[in-house]
């Protein structure tokens, strides 16, 4: 009877330490930056940083809360969730922030969502939307945020319950749902929907808003861009697809001047998070706004996302 026992107990313990050692193999940080780090060569380019620094929406999230100036990206703002409580975090050229990042850290935090520390970084920070965006396009980006003014004050650290405030858990969420694909337009697909489709499924990540979560927080894919449950918690963010539940009966010129002036096309005003985000679209050139239209129009008509 003991030998049995004994022989059970040795199993047991062989198969803890066999799963806890895959589970760190796994879930390690720099399995998920694997080939992040290559950028290219050549003079940056700060105008197009500036681009998509706007069409990513930045300040939105980064922006000191309870100033106007949205350049000044001392970060702070409180995200509220299912999860907790998430504190974007400075974004500025400060030692509080990016001072000292390099291009292929940057790469690697926004394609990768692992920071210069080694440490994995949550989906709050939508990461899974910026995989698809080039090598290039990011160097460009983080010399533009490197020319900004450095702000000083640390962000809070997130306030999460257990188990979503152990961050190793995130490399198993990351197997399932970060690809580390980058965009890559079909063959013959248009110009302008190439451009719309690159900039609404990277840089801008419409659908991280725009769509229902699972359980894991991750995006329900068969409903993408279909609407569904505020992120944060509070209100219902619209279907975006041409649907007549969404955006059937709009034309292209009315999403252009919604991400333009923020008027719909029943002569209302959007507000919420949407106003911050038109703050971002109205400063690109018209062609994107023009490419973004485009391509939510070009998307498969889904029904809107039932709300429970």
């Amino acid at each position: 009877m003991l030998d049995a026992l004994q022989k059970t107990a040795v199993v047991v313990v062989t198969l803890v330490v066999l799963g806890v050692t895959a589970f760190f193999m796994l879930s390690e940080p720099d399995l998920h930056a694997a080939g992040l780090e290559r950028v290219p060569g050549g003079e940056t380019d700060l105008a197009n940083g500036e681009r998509l620094f706007w069409a990513g929406g930045c300040a939105s999230c980064h922006a000191t809360p309870d100033q106007d100036d949205p350049l000044l990206l001392g970060g702070g703002l409180a995200l509220e969730t299912d999860y907790g409580v998430f504190y974007a975090p400075n974004l500025s050229p400060s030692r509080d922030g990016m001072f000292g990042w390099t291009t292929p850290q940057f790469v690697r935090a926004m394609r990768g969502g692992v920071s210069p520390e080694g440490e994995h970084y949550y989906p709050s920070f939508p990461y899974t939307s910026y995989q698809r965006m080039s090598a290039a396009d990011l160097r460009d980006l983080h010399a533009f945020l490197m020319t900004l003014k450095p702000v000083d004050g640390v962000a809070p650290e997130h306030d999460l319950a257990f188990p979503f405030n152990l961050r190793r858990g995130l490399g198993l969420w990351k197997l399932a749902y970060l690809d580390g694909a980058e965009f890559v337009a079909p063959e013959g697909m248009d110009p302008l929907l190439a451009r719309g489709a690159y900039l609404v499924e990277g840089p801008a990540h419409c659908a991280e808003c725009h769509s229902p979560r699972n359980l894991l927080g991750a995006i329900e894919e068969e409903r993408r861009f279909a609407g569904g449950p505020n992120p944060e918690g509070r209100g219902f963010i619209p279907n975006i697809t041409p649907h007549e539940t969404g955006i059937g009966s709009w034309t292209q010129g009315e999403i252009v001047e919604l991400l333009t002036s923020g008027f719909t096309p029943e002569f209302d005003v959007i507000g919420g998070t949407m106003a911050h985000v038109v703050d971002n679209t109205a400063q690109l050139p018209a062609e994107d706004r023009e490419a973004i239209a485009a391509y939510l129009l070009a998307l498969p008509p889904k029904p809107e996302t039932p709300r429970d």
